[in-house]
């Protein structure tokens, strides 16, 4: 089989496909083995291996944890395990002199060497596997207390049914003894449980929030695009990653209790009743295949309710952010129709989902419900024919109930399954995507516009393409700006000035030519609309970068842009508010020029970044920009930018770009006596 984590996954998959088949298998693994042991070719099975290899080991540490406990029970009791618990120290002693004990210190040895080996691997996991380990051990634990339990009930129905007190009570106080010290042991086992599910929670969260903010796959996979996949990033990362790691180790540790289950309680089984054994494996198999069938159904289901429910939790965020637009619109009566319209695609999805479950539980309710009387059926023929013990009743039963509960993990929990599965392939499709962000969008013969690194702005030749290659926005420019120079941008409304800058941050690649520019990390981009993290003040002033300033400088930046009284309105530089919406647009452009102040960029592309200002401010703001010698390019419509550039680019549409000083751009402007680019607004 191709090792999952060398393959790449694929990004096509439809909901109406998705089933337990190998994708959802290599999706798993691609997601899940990061944590435990690195990808790369073959590591795969080497991560199976490992996991493999710490099962043999907790059952090597198991077995010599039950050696030790007998022996010491032996020799502190002697009495009781002489006269009641004779059979279960002769049969540790019949281990002993076995193959057992020099095979399970084989596999320790072997364990320790393996781990030697593979140190560099397993560096950094050490805890993770220490902890999977532990759980694996008291599982262990808690399932031969189970053995044990059924025992003691068999002996104390056994004296009941005797009126033998004495055993009776004996063995109520062992069964008392056995409560006291396996709770702790539960409550140890579910906190190691949650523990272990929240480490990885933050570990694959971290995972995933690393390739989401690399190669601007964010970008790529933004989920307002109209040519995206992938659909709510933010849930797939804040809620699908919770419910996968939960889910994951409750499925791998419910399997490992089945399967130690089956193999201890069938033994029992066994030895009471070989038909009533064969009967419940075939009674097992068959609900198990009816269970699966009816769960490929129920993958469809959730998968798309997953995605209904992130597009109604959408609808309402939309309408938070863009409140005030909503109200100036007055448009109130459009967007409650369309968030209840998602919710009613949400809730139809959801009544099919009860259906389905329904019919589910109908199966599940009989299947479960009929068994509680077969141990009876079967063994009370051999009770009444003196075959067998009263004590074998409650023994059978508790053995029967336990080896059904094992075998029909996938029948009483494949809705869970279900769910699980739809997770996964959100999961998996959203990692496919992250880690080739531009697979989805691109044709395969599709040119692409080149972009190297160097000291001036260049274009050469440069031909740029909407996304979808539907629109030639610019034809074959060259333009050079120097270290010093000022370029203003000007156009009618789509004519690709902002999409310009796109191209030059990298963002658009569609098109022919070369773009020569400095690092991203030597340039600002100033959008209209200025972005305004969620954090202080002064990581508002800061943003990108994370440099500690002083806090004089700050303020006397503040001060710059006539800023200098938001520290004390709003309690200082560290104080966290909502500065979208505290700050007006013109505040929020001015504290955008306060971050080329501070930042101090080689070039800064300006996007129409005063348009929300008035002339005096943003001619304020273009002399402190002047002042710093940066290089910079701007983007506008007002005729007042004209003196704050030494040359003007005219994108024309259909007709060809034209490059004039500004003092030959305006002259021609006001001998044309047109509106051209430049609109006077009253107000």
């Amino acid at each position: 089989m191709q090792d999952p984590s060398s393959s790449s996954l694929s990004l096509g998959a439809t909901p109406s496909r998705f089933q337990f088949n190998r994708q959802l298998w290599e999706r798993f693994v691609a997601i899940a083995q990061p944590y435990f042991y690195p990808t790369g070719p073959r590591q795969t099975r080497v991560y199976l291996g490992l996991l493999l290899l710490l099962l043999f080991v907790v059952v090597a540490v198991a077995f010599w944890l039950t050696v030790g406990l007998t022996l010491l029970g032996r020799a502190l009791f002697p009495d009781f395990f002489t006269t009641l618990a004779g059979q279960l120290v002769a049969q540790v002693m019949a281990l002993l002199l076995s193959w057992m004990p020099y095979g399970a210190v084989a596999t320790l040895a072997i364990g320790g060497a393996v781990a030697y080996r593979l140190r560099r691997g397993l560096q950094q996991r050490w805890s993770q596997w220490s902890l999977l380990g532990l759980l694996l051990l008291l599982s262990f634990i808690v399932n031969g207390i189970n053995v044990s339990i059924s025992y003691v009930f068999r002996f104390v129905e056994n004296a009941l049914n005797q009126q033998d007190a004495n055993t009776f009570w004996q063995f109520l106080s062992v069964y008392g003894v056995i409560i006291v010290a396996v709770i702790p042991i539960i409550v140890l086992y579910r906190y190691v449980r949650l523990k272990l599910a929240l480490r990885w929670r933050m570990w694959l969260t971290e995972h995933f929030l690393e390739r989401y903010f690399s190669n601007r796959a964010y970008y790529e996979l933004d989920s307002n695009a109209a040519n995206t996949e992938i659909d709510n990033p933010d849930q797939r990362i804040t809620q699908d990653i919770k419910s996968f790691t939960a889910v994951t180790l409750s499925f791998l540790l419910d399997i490992l209790d089945s399967v130690l289950t089956l193999v201890a309680f069938t033994t029992i089984l066994y030895t009471i009743s070989k038909p009533l054994t064969i009967g419940l494996l075939v009674y097992a198999i068959v609900g198990t295949a009816i269970a699966a069938l009816t769960g490929r159904r129920l993958i469809k289901i959730n998968y798309d309710q997953l995605r209904l429910e992130a597009d109604f939790r959408y609808s309402m965020v939309h309408v938070r952010d863009n409140a005030e637009s909503i109200a100036f619109y007055r448009g109130e009566q459009l967007e409650r129709e369309q968030v209840t319209q998602r919710l009613l695609t949400a809730v139809r999805n959801f009544d099919l989902l009860i259906i389905w479950q329904s019919l589910i539980d109908i199966f599940q309710y009989g299947y479960n419900y009929f068994t509680r009387i077969v141990p009876y059926v079967i063994v009370a023929p051999l009770y009444f024919a003196g075959e067998t013990d009263f004590g074998t009743f409650t023994q059978a039963a508790i053995a029967f109930n336990q080896v059904l509960r094992a075998l029909s993990l996938i029948t009483n929990r494949i809705d869970e399954i279900a769910e699980f599965a739809a997770s996964i392939n959100r999961l998996g499709a959203f990692y496919g995507h992250m880690e080739q962000p531009y697979v989805a969008h691109q044709h395969e013969h599709r040119s692409e516009i080149q972009t190297h690194i160097d000291a001036q702005l260049t274009l050469e030749k440069l031909t740029m393409l909407t996304p979808n290659s539907s629109q030639t926005l610019i034809q074959d420019l060259s333009l050079q700006v120097g270290a010093h120079d000022r370029l203003l941008i000007v156009g009618a409304s789509g004519c690709g000035k902002s999409s310009l800058f796109r191209a030059i941050a990298g963002l658009w690649t569609n098109g022919q030519g070369q773009i020569l520019r400095p690092e991203v990390r030597d340039m600002l981009f100033l959008p209209q609309r200025p972005y305004m993290l969620l954090g202080t003040l002064r990581e508002q002033l800061t943003y990108p970068h994370n440099y500690q300033h002083p806090e004089v400088t700050l303020l006397n930046v503040l001060e710059q842009v006539n800023l200098g009284g938001l520290p004390e309105r709003f309690g200082g530089l560290d104080t966290i508010h909502d500065w979208l919406s505290v700050l007006s647009l013109g505040q929020q452009q001015r504290l955008a020029f306060a971050r080329v102040l501070l930042s101090q960029p080689r070039y800064v592309m300006l996007d129409e970044a005063t348009s929300a200002l008035d002339i005096e401010n943003e001619r304020h703001l273009y002399q402190l920009l002047a002042e710093t010698e940066t290089a910079y390019v701007s983007v506008g419509h007002r005729p007042s930018l004209l003196e704050y550039h030494h040359r003007v680019l005219e994108l024309r549409g259909d007709q060809p770009w034209q490059v004039a000083s500004s003092a030959a751009y305006g002259r021609k402007s006001s001998e044309r006596q047109v509106s051209s680019p430049f609109i006077f607004h009253k107000g």
